[in-house]
């Protein structure tokens, strides 16, 4: 499943997201919500048109497994769910959602635990957090072979262009001004 959008805006309020709605985006990321509002944000998103990503690690009031996976995907048909738990990935794959493995890069250890998971699992796409390490999105999109997202620590225009050089398909930003500055 390719993404033809460059900037995926995600929000953490209900305020953001609606300014998302207001944008010109199609896709973006929800990232932390609390279950009771999953019904009207998926309400509201589908009647503009847009397509939502879920973190599932971040709604609070479901468990992120693969029963709350299997939920979200039946009852709110996301576009796709980002997790760090092989199991809610493993789930969405299955259920024909977009999944997103979230790799936290820390030290070596953490990068070969995260690196063998993915190769393991085999997620649509990665979200590369910190996305500001240039070098590691090449080395990461040429050893695992899966499109990458960088996200964290992404502050300036430059940092975007910086990380798309680098072989990012896309860059997950809660920063509404770059939102404003990518769009269209």
């Amino acid at each position: 499943m390719m993404l033809s959008q460059k900037i995926l805006p995600a929000f953490s309020t209900m305020r953001e997201f609606e300014r998302f709605l207001e944008s010109d985006y199609e896709v973006g990321i929800f990232l932390e919500l609390h279950v009771s509002q999953l019904k009207h944000a998926a309400k509201m998103a589908k009647d503009r048109g847009k397509k939502m990503i879920y973190h599932v690690d971040l709604i609070q009031g479901l468990k992120s497994d693969e029963h709350a996976t299997e939920y979200i995907c039946q009852e709110y048909k996301p576009f796709g769910l980002i997790s760090t738990k092989s199991n809610v990935i493993r789930k969405s794959k299955q259920k024909g959602v977009l999944s997103i493995q979230r790799m936290f890069l820390i030290d070596s250890h953490a990068l070969e635990k995260s690196c063998q998971l993915v190769e393991r699992i085999q997620p649509d796409y990665i979200e590369i957090m910190p996305g500001v390490v240039p070098w590691m999105l090449t080395e990461l999109k040429e050893r695992l072979g899966i499109g990458i997202f960088a996200g964290g620590l992404i502050r300036t225009a430059k940092d975007i262009e910086i990380a798309l050089e680098a072989g990012a398909e896309a860059i997950t930003t809660s920063d509404p001004e770059l939102w404003e500055e990518f769009a269209g």
